[in-house]
């Protein structure tokens, strides 16, 4: 690209792309630090950069839209099936910097600079589409590049953790409508993922078995939380589910990342999540706004315990009812407990009831 990011281009069949970036634009550069937080244990990535970054643009302006000859986008080439470039406005970034070993005032805070790297993932270049309305073919090839970004990315010496997702609604605070997800490599372990590990290695001493792999076994076996399966998959509403509409989607054999996820497993996927995702589309009159999120295990290179991740998928909304949505008040945005207004089995139930 102009600025020196790097732009991929994924198709079905091999096609030439020889498109060019005709911008004129500045070289990217970023401002990201990581601050320990010692009273909770997590890393905060502060990025006063994105402020500036570009905001729910009319269509006709979209930046994920292939180029034209009158306009130039972040996509140099005139149509696409995939595309994948680096975030113009990233939250971390693999320039690094020199930073000091603690915040100004505060040697309790430790600080470091914000490695790591944030791509794009463009779905498709219809503006107008969404994930839900992908045909399958399409929806197997987004999934064979989040492996190979997620392989990729988890090579890069200090990512300890590689996260796929998709923002999708403007109530959940998408700046761009077009349809497309993000690829954070973070550079250190996220607070979700380490507590579940400590979660999987208490099991596997209390009871010998893997905790992902009896849940599972349990939803699977009681069905009532079952939203859609197949061979390979199975959909289902965790019965501690936070959110209004959530639902977790887990193949049947386990594997720790995308990557590892074989030809038939992927295959299985692409037809099971978009029953879901037409599922979630089409509960309310409106489209359900929604966070797409992968669970992968920590890369190799981390360090951090890998043998007993399972990946899964977690789809949720914010909405909770038609015209209502779910606001993290004083108990989930205060002190992190969640009190839902509905109950897995009722979400369930209307979930499989929907036409996918």
């Amino acid at each position: 690209m102009a600025d020196g990011r790097e732009i991929l281009y994924f198709d079905e069949t091999p096609v030439t792309r020889v498109a060019t970036d005709r911008r004129d634009l500045p070289h990217t550069t970023t401002a990201s630090e990581t601050r320990f937080d010692p009273l909770l244990g997590e890393w905060v990535v502060f990025a006063s950069h994105r402020q500036t970054r570009t905001f729910l643009p009319p269509a006709d302006l979209c930046p994920l839209c292939p180029s034209t000859p009158e306009r130039a986008t972040e996509i140099p080439e005139s149509d696409y099936r995939v595309a994948v470039f680096e975030n113009r406005f990233p939250s971390l970034s693999t320039a690094g910097a020199n930073v000091e070993a603690a915040v100004t005032g505060s040697p309790l805070t430790p600080l470091r600079d914000g490695f790591g790297r944030c791509e794009v993932v463009c779905f498709t270049s219809d503006h107008d589409c969404s994930f839900a309305q992908l045909e399958p073919a399409r929806a197997r090839l987004v999934l064979d590049v989040w492996a190979h970004r997620t392989a990729e990315l988890a090579e890069i010496d200090g990512v300890a953790q590689v996260f796929c997702f998709e923002n999708h609604g403007a109530e959940i605070g998408v700046t761009l409508s077009h349809p497309h997800g993000q690829i954070y490599a973070y550079p250190f372990v996220t607070p979700r993922v380490a507590k579940i590990s400590d979660n999987l290695a208490g099991y596997r001493k209390a009871h010998g078995g893997n905790l992902f792999e009896d849940l599972l076994a349990a939803e699977r076996a009681a069905g009532l939380r079952v939203v859609a399966a197949n061979d390979e998959w199975t959909a289902f509403v965790p019965p501690f589910a936070r959110w209004p509409y959530e639902v977790q989607l887990y193949p049947h054999r386990r594997v720790a990342d995308i990557p590892d996820l074989d030809d038939a497993q992927r295959e299985a996927f692409a037809a099971l999540y978009l029953d879901v995702q037409r599922r979630f589309a089409n509960r309310f009159d409106t489209p359900m706004p929604y966070i797409a999120a992968w669970n992968q295990a920590p890369t190799v290179r981390s360090g951090a315990p890998r043998g007993d991740w399972w990946l899964h998928l977690q789809l949720f909304s914010i909405r909770r009812a038609a015209g209502k949505l779910k606001y993290l008040a004083g108990s989930e945005s205060g002190m992190n407990v969640f009190v839902s207004d509905t109950t897995p089995e009722i979400v369930a139930a209307e979930l499989r009831a929907v036409a996918a």
